[in-house]
């Protein structure tokens, strides 16, 4: 932010200036170099400059057409402009030697082209600038150094062609090899000074931040690294040593520097002042100005840079007025920090008005002068440091009074601590009965809680057994109705037997046997003796297959009915699963293919009965998801059985409508239903993982919505050694 304060500064110190004061030295027309001036800065009269707004014209048509003012300043600063900007100048050697050297001391300006007259007379043009490669400088350096051959006691003349994006200021410095090679030693120790100490603040600053945890030290060292690397790429460093062979961090560079130093000292000004806690209206201010700062950025990295150094001038003046004003409100309120900052800014600013000074000529440009800023920048920083510092001390002196206030606090809640013991032993007495006949009337609430708890389970005990019921009377009844409907045909075939066995003995009295023969041989075609022979017997196959199926059922309802066996047995899970399926036969839609894939599984101990009622409920669900689809189509329950020692695994997968994250979480908890009310009790699945605890086993719940259900039940194979 700092490196791009002058330019606004020196527009308001010139206008001061052009009204309080108005004296110009003599008009001298060369440059003269001689041994008792070896180095001479060009300044009044001694520089002629022509403005070319379209920047195209070439240096012919300058040479011939070009009308040069005098330039009426010490220093050419021309500001932001987009305009071409020819200087002329002529050197007087009078030095003894033939060759001077010549030196812009600003680095940061894109194009400065040398127009120099050969031996011949003609001229030459030596290119340079921040865009043009490195390595064809004339001399290495971040200043645009050129050596100029001026045969002793003659003059030449020179033309500069100059054009930036940054605002262009251009300081000429003239002399023999010595001298200008002198001054560019001073300006890089100076600034390597001010570099040493930049790198020395940040040091001390982050062991303190490392030591009391202060994030004002950590917003301080990115305000003072930001500071550094602003002059840093305001004198040509970075470009000189880092970045010269990259293009468009040298175009972006100073732009980012002069934005990221703004929001830096915004940001460490906001922790350093308070300024949340004192002022939440400047608060908003402050956070406002880093917003449009980081927008520059937007703009340099888009190319609008003369946007981009319009915005970052007026954010300056702005901000830096902004901050001071603020810094000097708390200073007033007795704020030791505000009153140092104060001081450090006030220093800063009174360096920025000395640049501005120098540029005018109400003071001299010297080596002083021209640093100033670096100087100022670097006074600024140590007072900031030692503000930072003296928080240490602050620190030390609220501890101690947080102490003895501490002690003094703690000595006050001992007598109100005493004072209240007699208070609190009443209270205490009396929160005591409360709380005995609180407790009685938990017992009774407990006790009804108990009775609800069990009458609900019996309440699911009996919605499994009406279930099975209704199972038992759907099943038993289609083989009973095998027997009835095949005992009246079988009576009237037996009947029909009969009545041919009695005309068979019939015939002992019968004179004319023939003739009866002939008429039992057309009874017998009448009631087609061959179809009574084949439906008997498949009248009895009938009656055969409902016995069977009866047994069946009985066996399943027997091996099912272990619901209230307390005891734990040895039994075989494919048996329990397969009773199950018989029970709930009847309610398997005719489009749900049962899937089997057992393996073989030794017997394992378990409570049989309550084992069946973890098949019953989880198959039950599986047909209610299936039947819950709105499109139906080949659906399927896959029961598998597997051995894991030292369990054996059950997975039951259904094809039906799958299960929510939120809802596979509930599942298990008491009363928790998907149902509508009067359909379902909740407890269903909170009983099958009571059963499986109960036997030291787990489940596992895969479901998705839309993709059906997976449960996979974990029994020990030996029960005992888990009680």
């Amino acid at each position: 932010m700092q490196h791009l304060i002058p330019p606004v500064l020196k527009k308001i110190v010139y206008l001061l200036l052009l009204v309080t004061f108005f004296h110009l030295p003599a008009w001298a027309d060369t440059i003269t170099i001689s041994n008792n001036a070896p180095m001479q800065l060009a300044e009044y009269g001694q520089l002629e400059y022509f403005l070319d707004p379209s920047g195209k014209a070439d240096f012919k048509e300058v040479l011939h057409q070009g009308k040069f003012q005098k330039l009426q300043k010490q220093i050419p600063n021309f500001g932001l402009t987009k305009d071409a900007i020819w200087l002329r100048f002529t050197v007087t050697n009078k030095t003894g030697e033939h060759e001077l050297l010549f030196d812009v001391t600003y680095p940061i300006l894109d194009l400065i082209d040398l127009y120099y007259p050969d031996e011949k007379g003609h001229f030459q043009m030596i290119p340079g600038g921040e865009l043009r490669p490195w390595e064809k400088r004339p001399i290495i350096h971040q200043n645009f150094v050129y050596n100029i051959r001026i045969p002793n006691g003659t003059a030449q003349t020179f033309y500069l062609r100059i054009q930036s994006r940054e605002a262009i200021l251009v300081p000429i410095y003239i002399g023999t090899s010595r001298e200008i090679y002198n001054k560019l030693y001073n300006d890089d120790l100076l600034l390597s000074i001010y570099i040493g100490i930049i790198l020395v603040m940040i040091c001390y600053n982050t062991f303190i931040f490392f030591s009391v945890r202060d994030w004002s030290y950590f917003y301080y060292i990115i305000y003072i690294a930001s500071v550094g690397l602003a002059q840093i790429c305001l004198h040509g460093f970075g470009y000189r040593f880092f970045w010269h062979d990259n293009m468009f961090i040298t175009e972006q560079s100073v732009l980012w520097a002069g934005a990221l130093s703004g929001i830096s000292v915004l940001v460490f000004v906001q922790n350093f002042l308070h300024v949340k806690e004192k002022a939440p209206w400047a608060y908003r201010i402050f956070t406002l100005f880093i917003v449009v700062y980081s927008s520059t950025l937007v703009l340099s990295l888009l190319g609008y840079f003369s946007i981009a150094y319009a915005l970052i001038d007026f954010l300056a003046i702005t901000g830096v007025s902004f901050i001071l004003l603020f810094a000097v409100s708390q200073a007033f309120r007795h704020s030791k920090p505000a009153r140092i900052f104060v001081l450090a800014w006030t220093i800063f600013i009174l360096a920025v008005i000395t640049f501005v000074l120098k540029d005018v000529g109400i003071i001299p440009y010297n080596i002083f002068t021209s640093h100033i800023l670096v100087i100022g920048s670097g006074m600024e920083v140590v007072l900031l440091s030692f503000a930072l510092a003296d928080k240490i001390n602050t620190f030390k002196a609220e501890k101690e009074a947080s102490q003895a206030l501490a002690l003094q606090i703690s000595k006050e809640n001992e007598q109100l601590v005493r004072e209240q013991n007699i208070i609190l032993e009443a209270k205490v007495q009396e929160r005591t009965e409360e709380l005995q006949n609180s407790n009685k009337d938990l017992n009774v609430a407990l006790t009804n809680l108990k009775d609800t708890q069990t009458r609900l389970v019996e309440k699911e005990k009996m919605a499994s057994l009406g279930q099975l019921t209704a199972g038992i009377a759907h099943e038993i009844n289609n083989p009973i109705n095998f027997v009835t409907s095949n005992i009246k045909p079988l009576k009237l075939d037996i009947a029909d037997l009969r009545d041919v066995l009695n005309r068979y003995e019939a015939l002992a009295e019968a004179p004319d046997m023939k003739e009866e023969l002939a008429n039992i041989e057309q009874f017998k075609q009448e009631i087609d003796i061959e179809y009574i022979h084949e439906e008997i017997s498949s009248l009895i196959k009938g009656i055969e297959d409902g016995a069977a199926r009866t047994a069946e059922i009985v066996k399943g309802l027997r091996t099912f009915s272990r619901l209230d066996e307390s005891d734990v047995k040895s039994i075989d899970i494919h048996e329990g699963l397969d009773s199950t399926l018989v029970l709930l036969r009847n309610g398997i839609p005719a489009n749900v293919n049962i899937i089997k894939h057992y393996t073989e599984l030794p017997k394992i101990e378990c409570y049989a009965g309550k084992v069946n009622q973890v098949f019953m409920n989880i198959l039950s669900n599986s047909l209610n998801a299936i039947k819950s689809k709105k499109e139906q189509h080949d659906e399927s329950i896959t029961i598998s059985t597997r051995r894991e020692d030292p369990y054996v695994v059950i997975t039951i997968r259904d094809t039906g409508i799958g299960m929510t994250a939120e809802v596979k979480e509930k599942i298990f908890d008491p009363f928790f239903t998907t149902k509508d009310v009067g359909e379902g009790t909740g407890l269903g699945l909170s009983i099958v993982f009571s059963i499986i605890e109960k036997h030291q086993g787990k489940i596992i719940v895969n479901s998705a919505p839309g993709e059906g259900a997976e449960f996979i039940i974990y029994l020990p194979l030996d029960l005992s050694s888990h009680l």
